[in-house]
């Protein structure tokens, strides 16, 4: 696993994050450094495939960068006869996702597709997931997108949605904010990589509230919906359908 040391060099680019073929080179220890809670949203991710997988039905990965979801979910899944269709808008991250899948030794089938989970078909599923994926695509966009997901979700499927999130009080927002810069510094990320990496996601990656996003998936029509994890302010919820 290669380090990230994207915004190292105080000559590089300070144009808005992309995820290209520098970006997927690093992309795991980019997560493992980046995102608390990040190692046990995908053990969860694993877990509830195994619950909620419902035999001969799809299971998606939008927004699936390397496939660490979509490999969760191929380890976890005992029902018979499903499919894991695994969605990116990025051909450096489909590439090397292919890449990976190929050598995952589990045989559930997966298909990996360059395209944009916004206008993917979601039909007969049992399973979705939008692990930090939601949060790049337009606000405008984001309710449109989650009710297909739910339109195309089997009775009993189960949507997890992994976001980060502004809080309501201000306050707190600040605190949970200097808390992840601190988590980024105990993982070595110096004052510089820490600046220019919020310089470069800024307006690319635009968070909202808790109650926005329960909002918006209960309006979707799922029965439930609540959060299973919360770490500073990363959050990742858990619906069924």
């Amino acid at each position: 696993m290669s380090q990230d040391r994207i915004y190292t060099n105080r000559n590089a680019s300070t144009g808005s994050f992309e995820f290209n073929d520098a970006v997927a080179d690093v992309f795991p220890d980019m997560l493992q450094r980046s995102i608390p809670g990040y190692a046990a949203s995908i053990q969860a991710i694993r877990d509830l495939a195994e619950q909620y997988a419902q035999a001969d039905s799809q299971c998606y990965d939008l927004g699936c960068s390397l496939g660490a979801a979509t490999l969760a979910m191929r380890s976890g899944i005992k029902a018979g006869g499903c499919r894991i269709t695994a969605i990116d808008n990025a051909p450096a991250m489909v590439a090397r996702c292919q890449e990976i899948v190929a050598v995952d030794p589990h045989e559930i089938p997966v298909e990996v597709l360059v395209d944009d989970v916004r206008y993917t078909d979601i039909a007969n599923a049992s399973m979705v997931v939008m692990n930090y994926t939601l949060q790049f695509l337009p606000i405008g966009d984001r309710q449109e997108l989650i009710n297909k997901i739910s339109a195309g979700m089997r009775p009993g499927g189960v949507f997890v949605l992994s976001e980060k999130i502004v809080d309501e009080d201000p306050g707190i927002e600040a605190l949970l904010v200097g808390l992840h810069h601190n988590f980024k510094r105990h993982n070595a990320y110096s004052e510089l990589e820490i600046a220019r990496k919020r310089a470069a996601i800024e307006n690319v990656l635009v968070p909202e509230s808790v109650a926005t996003h329960k909002k918006r998936i209960r309006e979707a029509g799922f029965r439930h919906v609540g959060i299973w994890m919360r770490y500073f302010n990363f959050v990742s919820f858990v619906a069924i359908r």
